[in-house]
């Protein structure tokens, strides 16, 4: 960013501090009849300088995540809430069809013991579970990191290969395609079946599909979501497999029917009949 670039950000830091003086200014002159509200400082995308977040507009982002600096979110993705992707020191791709699951941190490498600066590049397709901790390093199409785990500097996990849940996996470390890896420090524990390879691939569709109406439903405006509330109300605790042995037939609002792939049970069912 040249010297220009920063001033116009710096007019534009001012003039948002000024709006949350003001506010204040108001509150101290309202005396003992005042109620100050803290405001949030959260953004859900943010930029340093000149390095802004690029998300494809089919992804989908929480509203509670945080996704800052030179990242790049891939279409179909979702980034679900309380993760941070921070690429600040060095970059962060993701690619399409992937999903960092809740409370997960994705961050990058300016130095380390080995000298190496390392960006941090997630495939397409790929499942990464909640709360897990990705730095410095690679995740190649279709792999899956289980819940909880820590992948360090250097680590590259292979296309179908598979990071226990807890793992975790120390600088450098290679892990082969089709292999299971887990434990403190992560080894190999054996290979991966035909049906969790299927799996993985599964788990990046079911995730894709249940991003969209998550998207939807944050969209939604407030008139809305309390419409749908009193219809919630209105018609909760009606089980369609008892009503069908009383011979009851209950219509339900076109708003309260999520998506068949949201609910394989549901699909099945229909296929079945």
């Amino acid at each position: 960013m040249g010297t220009l670039g920063k001033a116009i950000y710096t007019v534009g830091f001012w003039i948002r501090e000024t709006g949350q003086a003001l506010d204040r200014l108001g509150c101290r002159l309202q005396g003992n009849y005042y109620f100050q509200e803290q405001l949030s400082r959260h953004w859900t995308l943010m930029n340093i300088f000149d390095k802004s977040p690029l998300v494809d507009k089919d992804a989908f982002v929480a509203p509670s995540a945080s996704v800052v600096g030179d990242v790049q979110v891939g279409k179909g993705s979702s980034i679900w809430y309380g993760c941070v992707l921070r690429g600040d020191v060095n970059s962060i791709s993701v690619g399409s069809g992937t999903n960092i699951q809740d409370n997960s941190l994705v961050h990058v490498a300016k130095s380390n013991l080995s000298g190496k600066v390392l960006p941090t590049n997630i495939g397409n397709n790929v499942t990464v579970g909640h709360s897990a901790v990705l730095h410095g390093c690679t995740v190649e199409d279709e792999a899956f990191v289980g819940m909880g785990a820590t992948l360090l500097d250097g680590v590259v996990v292979e296309k179908h290969a598979m990071v226990a849940a807890g793992a975790l996996v120390r600088q450098n470390t290679r892990i082969p395609a089709g292999e299971v890896w887990g434990g403190n420090p992560a080894k190999f524990l054996r290979k991966l079946t035909d049906e969790e390879i299927t799996f993985i691939s599964q788990s990046a569709t079911n995730y894709t599909n249940l991003a969209q109406v998550h998207a939807a439903e944050n969209a939604k405006p407030l008139d809305e979501i309390e419409f749908e509330k009193v219809l919630r109300k209105k018609f909760a605790r009606r089980d369609e497999e008892y009503d069908s042995m009383l011979g009851v037939v209950r219509e339900t609002p076109p708003e309260l029917i999520l998506p068949d792939n949201v609910l394989p049970d549901k699909e099945q069912k229909s296929s079945q009949k």
